[in-house]
């Protein structure tokens, strides 16, 4: 690609600069979490005096009351990115032609608003179902809604009317909000999930913006993500173990609203067109990547169903079997169990974004060593517990 002005550096390298803002969208992520660092000190305090204090129960792994209500810190440094980014030359477009940013931050007010109140007084499952339900058809009634699904069958893409693409939209959202919600159950898990996947839907949405050559359907996505990602990190260093402060519900349900909008941004418009039948598996990027990244929560929410419901409980009734809980009863740390479910999502995060960026052979090679990698590094205690017992038995 042909270099640009020598100022560009690395961008001008790619040849991203002349349509893709993309030192603008890194100070998106600088604000937010700069934002969200600072205001969770003071959201923590608030958190305190207000009464949001998760006190420990048999299936928590932490061992002192620790305030919660974290997600409002990460919220209002989403809020304070994306107003600063409305003041950028550079990024306004993202606002003046499509209604997605408008209906993500109502759509984030009234998830957050839900969580406060569950934070603080505990909601029942099927109130808190309601008010998921309505803040993701308040964000595909203000125009951000699924409206194409490509067929890969048939080789089409299927229009959807307004009333089909907002049931997409509701069942994207509160699919990915509650997983974001089981897997909350680590320090710092749930926020560095977020930070992963919103890291990954921001690299594609500025692969896209390139390939669109700026289009302004791609800018909501890519600022929407950045600014997630921006307020998933500055949240890290009040939140990883020891955690100072959770995120409750404010914050998981927050993640998961937001990762769904900007998948919805990134792939439930792009026409078939957008690409050509020639290159199938870069159409279809944006939905191998959400379902990539968000494989491991949403296959922790599935067993956690099934479990719940062979029992013949209420499949919202907590427990202790979930994934995180699991890796650490065979012997990882806290911190272990963390940056072990990291790995994995980032693996397959690379995977999914590196198809649509990088020749396919190589990522193919590249995510079945990481995989091959995680496993090992996951079952290492185990395997240590069987050599163990083994010379014990021998030596009895």
């Amino acid at each position: 690609m042909a270099e640009l002005a020598l100022d560009d550096g690395i961008i001008g390298s790619f040849g991203w600069g002349s349509v893709v803002p993309m030192r603008e969208l890194l100070l998106v992520v600088l604000i937010s979490a700069t934002v969200t660092l600072l205001a969770t000190g003071g959201v923590r305090l608030l958190a305190i005096a207000f009464g949001a204090i998760a006190v420990p129960r048999d299936r928590d792994v932490h061992t002192q009351p620790i305030p919660r209500m974290g997600g409002v810190g990460m919220y209002i440094g989403v809020v304070a990115a994306v107003l600063f980014a409305h003041q950028l030359p550079a990024l306004r477009r993202g606002f003046d032609f499509r209604p997605d940013i408008p209906a993500v931050l109502v759509a984030a007010t009234l998830i957050v608003l839900v969580g406060i109140v569950d934070d603080r007084w505990g909601l029942d499952a099927l109130t808190k179902f309601a008010g998921q339900v309505t803040a993701a058809g308040v964000m595909a009634v203000m125009g951000l809604s699924w409206y194409s699904i490509y067929n890969p069958f048939t080789n089409e893409t299927v229009v959807l009317d307004s009333l089909q693409g907002a049931i997409v939209t509701v069942i994207v959202t509160v699919t990915l909000v509650n997983a974001m919600n089981f897997v909350d159950g680590l320090d710092g898990l749930a926020a560095g999930l977020g930070l992963i996947c919103a890291s990954a839907v921001f690299v594609f949405a500025i692969g896209l913006l390139y390939e669109q050559g700026g289009s302004v359907d791609s800018y909501p996505p890519a600022l929407v993500a950045a600014a997630m990602a921006g307020a998933c990190l500055g949240f890290l260093p009040h939140n990883f173990q020891p955690a100072r402060i959770f995120m409750g519900d404010s914050g998981s349900m927050l993640i998961g609203l937001v990762l769904a909008a900007v998948s919805t941004g990134a792939s439930g418009r792009i026409p078939l067109q957008g690409y050509g039948t020639r290159d199938i598996v870069g159409l279809l990027s944006p939905l191998l990547l959400v379902s990539a990244v968000m494989f491991i929560p949403v296959l922790d929410l599935v067993l956690a169903i099934v479990r719940r419901v062979r029992a013949g409980v209420s499949f919202s009734t907590p427990d202790k079997m979930h994934l995180h809980h699991r890796l650490l009863q065979i012997g990882h740390s806290q911190r272990r169990v963390v940056l072990l479910i990291y790995l994995w999502v980032g693996v397959l995060a690379f995977g999914a974004v590196g198809t649509s960026l990088m020749d396919r052979r190589l990522v193919v090679l590249l995510v079945a060593a990481g995989l091959l990698f995680a496993l090992v590094v996951t079952a290492v205690p185990g395997m240590r517990r069987g050599r163990a017992a083994a010379e014990e038995k021998a030596s009895g």
